[in-house]
């Protein structure tokens, strides 16, 4: 098996060990960490389709994670795929009308976010034992709504470590923001920013890039990491799902060894469809990764245009997790394009810092043909949930209601009758209200709890454990901060 190591997507660092890219969280010249080859899967697919799900992962990540263990690296996944999740097959496959839901909402805070949070705190704390860390781990995390509570609850109480969220106050859903303000732990702080989300992420990434505020955070004691998709510890994790999709398919016998795959992925931070990508690269044959935007559409025209430019009205959904205008991860897509050209990154990141655009080249779309972008509106979101809902009995959530409604418009544009993946990102019980509107109107209701259970009347799917338990949670976390005010709210936290 190959060692492999990790360089910064604009050229700063090379030569960095898996274990230690984790612990840094993001390179220190502000770029993203990106393996020195991807790396091909050295078991075939059929062998893969009898294995458990952990077994899966950890075929997968082995073949990245080359300074860890067998020992080691079993253990993180064993003890993290574990009875958290409420489905035995931890991200199952559904067949719902012309494509599969691939269900990635049975962890514990009933987001996607858990299949990869729920390893990551793992891997973070071997990865300290084995570079002898000896200071205390601040991870520091921007939300749109999943990947705060997922984050903290991946990191509550784990011995070495603080972890600090910002979300934008009133950018995430009521049972998002109750997820988080809750959230137990001593180690944990929650603070809300008068902005939003892309405002969160900037200052986070602000931060991580003061030179003079990580000597004060030595001098304290504290060294800073990320939880955020830009960790490749978060990365890694997410591809295991498209290859145990492929694997089951294959062995359930509704796809032949080699058949080509669509999945289509609601995307926000790029993460998640990155991770298809890398699948695919690995040797997963994939036909096309549909990329589906909300009315924040800056991932469509990018695919659509070469021009990517967030230079406009941010827009407030009932998708919130996908209300993004910088796509942190696109970058590592960026790199790949270039043909890992560090510089040529480097230079679209500054456009992309000074004047909010870039354009790339025709050699560099022609690189990324593997992807489409597709975006559906409120009204064709809530359509899709409410036709899903009566004529099969199948309850979605608002950002899967996009993947599906922008699969359905390819699909009875071109009759595309490639078998496809519809990547389910969270339980409809995270936006219950939004769900429930979209199948039946608007309402009178506001008690989200009262809504949660007239879901759950609807579609005879019981209330999440996650979303009752908050009913009578204490509220834990109630600082709030300007947008400008970031590093000194992480300093209060701190005591420094």
């Amino acid at each position: 098996m190959k060692n492999i190591t990790y360089q910064s997507t604009r050229g700063g660092e090379s030569g960095v060990s898996a274990s230690q890219a984790i612990l840094k969280g993001i390179a220190a010249d502000g770029g993203l960490f990106m393996p020195s080859e991807i790396p091909q899967l050295d078991r075939p697919l059929r062998e893969l389709a009898g294995m458990t799900y952990q077994e899966q992962a950890y075929e997968v990540m082995k073949l990245f994670l080359t300074d860890f263990t067998e020992e080691e690296l079993r253990d993180c996944i064993d003890k993290a795929y574990d009875s958290k999740f409420d489905n035995p097959e931890i991200a199952p496959l559904v067949h719902v009308g012309v494509a599969y839901v691939m269900e990635l909402f049975h962890g514990n805070t009933i987001a996607f976010k858990d299949m990869a949070l729920s390893i990551l705190p793992r891997l973070m704390t071997v990865a300290a034992k084995k570079n002898h860390e000896d200071k205390e781990i601040v991870i520091l995390t921007a939300t749109s709504g999943d990947t705060g509570k997922a984050a903290l609850a991946g990191f509550a109480d784990v011995p070495g470590t603080r972890i600090i969220v910002f979300y934008p106050k009133g950018g995430v859903s009521h049972i998002q923001e109750l997820q988080m303000v809750t959230q137990k732990g001593d180690n944990t702080a929650v603070i809300a920013i008068h902005g939003n989300f892309d405002d969160a992420q900037t200052g986070v990434k602000k931060i991580f890039a003061d030179k003079e505020y990580e000597k004060k955070l030595a001098e304290g004691g504290f060294r800073l990491s990320s939880a955020n998709s830009i960790n490749i510890g978060r990365l890694i994790p997410q591809i295991v799902y498209y290859v145990h999709a492929y694997a089951e398919l294959l062995g359930s016998g509704s796809i032949e060894d080699g058949e080509e795959i669509n999945f289509v992925v609601p995307t926000g931070n790029f993460g998640n469809i990155l991770a298809g990508y890398f699948a695919k690269l690995m040797g997963v044959p994939v036909k096309t990764l549909f990329c589906a935007s909300n009315d924040n559409k800056v991932l469509y025209d990018f695919f659509t245009t070469g021009t990517y430019d967030k230079n406009r009205d941010f827009v407030l959904t009932m998708s919130p997790s996908m209300d993004i205008l910088v796509s942190s991860n696109l970058e590592r897509l960026i790199y790949l394009s270039t043909g890992c050209d560090a510089r040529a990154t480097a230079g679209l990141m500054l456009q992309l810092a000074r004047t909010g655009r870039y354009t790339v080249t025709k050699e560099m779309q022609m690189r990324m043909k593997d992807f489409a972008g597709g975006y559906a509106t409120e009204e064709q979101d809530a359509e899709v949930i409410r036709y899903q809902y009566r004529k099969r009995g199948y309850v979605m959530d608002t950002h899967t209601g996009v993947a599906a409604a922008v699969w359905k418009a390819h699909w009875e544009e071109t009759g595309d009758q490639t078998k496809t993946v519809i990547v389910s990102t969270a339980s409809p019980y995270k936006f219950s209200k939004s769900v429930l509107e979209a199948i039946q109107g608007p309402m009178m209701l506001t008690d989200d709890f009262a809504i949660a259970q007239e879901l759950e009347n609807l579609s005879h799917v019981p209330v999440p454990k996650a979303v009752t338990d908050l009913k009578t949670a204490e509220i834990r976390h109630t600082a709030e901060c300007d947008k400008s005010d970031m590093e000194a709210a992480v300093s209060r936290v701190l005591g420094i």
